[in-house]
């Protein structure tokens, strides 16, 4: 537990880390748009959101380990690659604007205690 702990602030934590491997994982699917056989992969968001902040709740200080899986039913080209170009831009997009709100919410939750501070010097 840190010096400024909160569970709002340990759940926008795991919300920042999730979209951020999120993201990493999308932009290796768009990487590798011309990779021959190539598979799409993706994780499952709410679960790794919730993995994140069990994790983080148990005080192990263990971190997320979240898993990019291999998507299924997606169309796939002769070459054997799926990866669509507007998905991925589209997941990309959403993703961005998940790590925006949540890190616009932890500076909300910092200038709360930033006003609490000062409310009681």
């Amino acid at each position: 537990m840190g010096l400024i702990d909160s569970p709002m602030l340990r759940v926008l934590s795991g919300s920042l880390d999730v979209n951020a491997f999120r993201q990493r994982v999308i932009s290796s699917n768009l990487a590798n748009v011309d990779t021959p056989g190539y598979r799409t992969r993706d994780i499952d968001f709410r679960g790794a959101l919730v993995e994140a902040q069990a994790s983080e709740g148990d005080g192990g200080g263990v971190g997320l380990t979240p898993v990019a899986r291999k998507l299924q039913g997606l169309i796939e080209r002769p070459d054997g690659n799926n990866v669509s170009a507007d998905r991925e831009g589209l997941l990309l997009a959403t993703t961005q604007l998940r790590f925006s709100l949540s890190a616009q919410l932890v500076k909300d939750e910092f200038h709360k205690i930033l006003s609490a501070i000062r409310e009681g010097a």
